[in-house]
């Protein structure tokens, strides 16, 4: 197995290309992380959220949150892994707000939604490949 590092445009085209990744963010000072869904819009990765969870208000509050997204092959673990480090805004302008929750499928039928927008600062991600077979030389 080899592991290549992605450019930023890589990452962000991977992180694109999957619904589903992960938020990490504190509560009174620890670790949190939540599944959600997604999309990558103009470099921003944009979350929708519901009154009560508590990422909602981390982005209310402007604070630093961490993304991450995978898609490794649980038989041959080839594929990839996306982490990316911003600021966590919430999406106040009607005109976005009208237009995510049309691109950005709900997980349930919260009447209520929220628009997150991360702006990421840091970027990183790897590709994991399997190791090309040796063909022995005679």
């Amino acid at each position: 197995m080899s592991i290549r590092a992605l450019t930023h445009a890589e990452a962000l085209h991977l992180l694109g290309s999957v619904e589903l990744g992960r938020i990490a963010f504190t509560i009174d000072a620890l670790p949190t992380i939540r599944t959600v869904n997604h999309i990558v819009d103009h470099g921003d990765v944009i979350v929708r959220g519901h009154r009560g969870v508590d990422v909602v208000l981390k982005a209310a509050a402007g604070e630093v949150v961490a993304y991450s997204a995978d898609a490794i092959d649980p038989r041959t673990y080839e594929g990839w892994s996306v982490t990316l480090t911003g600021m966590a805004y919430l999406i106040e302008n009607s005109a976005m707000l009208a237009r995510y929750p049309e691109v950005i499928r709900p997980w349930g039928t919260h009447e209520e939604g929220y628009v997150i927008r991360i702006h990421p600062e840091i970027v990183t991600g790897i590709e994991l490949l399997e190791e090309p077979e040796e063909i022995p030389v005679a």
